[in-house]
């Protein structure tokens, strides 16, 4: 009976911040859409602040994590190429592409967080992140991939004119590539991010986002997604 009476006590507490949370999204969620819809200059500048931010809370974590200064140099100059490059990748991408690709991490943090929670079950790597699951991960995909279907189906709707989208077996075989792929990437810069936290005995990277954390605490699944975005899309051109 204690148990049961911990676990339900539990409850409510695991799910505590998730108004905040909420509410905090939701913001986050317009600024960047009015960055969208406004375009450039504005587009941009939003895209370098959010970076600029972003690239100041690691620098943050990476002197934290490490007394070696070699070390610390050895790692800002990875978190310039890290965000630097994902940042110039997003800025040079059309808008449709920017809003397929932010759609699709958010799906894959969204799928995580709720099929993790709601599932449990086996840990990836609990002594890196204590709160990712298998589970989570293919709750990830199964978000990513469903994302990627609408997005097809919204970018191929004006084209086709036809109320019922057809996809063909290489619309099917890209989606079902890229959204696997794109989810585990995501997952990864979770991990990374984590990992460094870890490493200076931080939570978050910064208080900056009630409920979130900092932006690094935001962009980590997005970088090596705008990563894998350019690798992918450099390989095609």
């Amino acid at each position: 009976m204690g148990d049961a009476e911990t676990i339900a006590a539990a409850a409510p507490r695991k799910n505590a911040d998730l108004p905040v949370r909420v509410a905090s999204a939701a913001v986050m969620l317009a600024v960047a859409i009015g960055a969208l819809i406004a375009g450039d200059p504005w587009l941009d500048l939003f895209i370098g602040a959010v970076v600029l931010v972003g690239f100041g809370e690691l620098v943050r974590l990476v002197w934290k994590a490490t007394p070696n200064l070699a070390l610390r140099l050895g790692g800002i100059a990875f978190g310039v190429a890290y965000m630097g490059i994902a940042g110039l990748v997003m800025s040079r991408l059309p808008v449709p592409l920017v809003i397929g690709l932010v759609g699709t991490v958010i799906c894959i943090d969204t799928f995580a967080y709720f099929t993790g929670r709601a599932l449990g079950g086996p840990k990836i790597a609990p002594s890196i992140s204590p709160s990712k699951t298998w589970a989570g991960l293919l709750g990830a995909i199964i978000g990513a991939t469903l994302w990627l279907v609408i997005w097809v189906a919204a970018v191929r709707y004006p084209m086709t004119g036809s109320m019922l989208p057809q996809f063909d077996m290489i619309d099917m075989s890209q989606i079902l590539f890229i959204g696997p792929l794109a989810a585990v990437c995501a997952q990864a810069g979770d991990f990374f991010e984590s990992w460094l936290k870890r490493k200076a005995g931080e939570k978050d990277s910064s208080q900056l986002i009630p409920g979130h954390g900092g932006v690094f605490d935001r962009i980590d699944g997005m970088i090596p997604a705008a990563l894998l975005a350019g690798a992918l899309l450099g390989g095609a051109g």
